[in-house]
């Protein structure tokens, strides 16, 4: 583990053991080796993942006590983020990795026996359709995401999973003022309460990064989410 991840990671207030350390390194390696032969990040240089991927994952202590929390779904988790860097740093937490390729389910299955890692299960399918199965549905204390789609299209995606009295967190860059303007709607809808944005520069860098705080105040209605593709094709407005 690099001088200037351990650097980062004190910014952020985490201490790792040398185990957790080289479930980091471990990690990384089998990123890279399996990104030979199947595209999981553009993003190969050690520092650089370490960076962008692992500590981005990590930043999420800025806006949420991760202590306080027992059960996260990460939403289009692709390559594992921000759910597995979470699970090696916080190893209380239960974790349940959702995503639509099955390759990438493969990876993940990889890196959970390889590092070791109990209470995590990897899904292959579609937010809207697990979001509708009773085991799955308003079932966790926190739902993650960087998945790239506009705030009201993941919050359809995203919040059904998440227990009243629980948050939505997802990972946002750029200016998300207009963004967050035009969710506050759908969010409401859904049975979330927007109820701050931390934004920070990640530790080091200038990489804008914002957590956008939903809290779960009712439940989501039956209709949510929508049928496969409709939460993208037309966002609650």
């Amino acid at each position: 583990m690099s001088v200037k991840f351990d650097s980062q990671l004190q910014n952020l207030k985490i201490e790792l053991t040398e185990t957790q350390k080289q479930q980091f390194d471990k990690y990384y390696e089998l990123l890279v080796e399996w990104n030979k032969v199947m595209n999981l990040t553009g993003i190969t240089e050690y520092e650089e993942v370490n960076e962008k991927h692992f500590t981005d994952s990590l930043a999420l202590v800025k806006a949420i006590d991760v202590h306080n929390v027992h059960s996260v779904i990460d939403i289009g988790t692709g390559a594992g983020f921000p759910g597995i860097p979470l699970k090696i740093a916080f190893p209380h937490l239960k974790v349940v990795l959702l995503d639509s390729l099955n390759k990438r389910i493969k990876f993940l299955n990889a890196v959970i026996e390889e590092l070791g890692l109990e209470n995590v299960v990897t899904l292959h399918g579609r937010a809207e359709d697990y979001a509708r199965k009773e085991e799955y549905r308003e079932q966790f204390d926190l739902c993650v995401s960087r998945a790239v789609a506009n705030l009201s299209t993941l919050s359809e995606y995203c919040l059904p999973y998440v227990k009243k009295g629980g948050m939505f967190v997802p990972y946002k860059s750029g200016n998300i003022d207009e963004e967050l303007k035009q969710s506050e709607k759908a969010i409401s809808i859904l049975g979330g309460k927007l109820v701050d944005t931390v934004k920070f520069e990640l530790p080091g860098t200038e990489i804008g990064r914002s957590f956008v705080k939903i809290s779960k105040i009712k439940n989501t209605g039956k209709k949510f989410p929508r049928k496969a593709g409709l939460p993208t094709k037309e966002p609650i407005s």
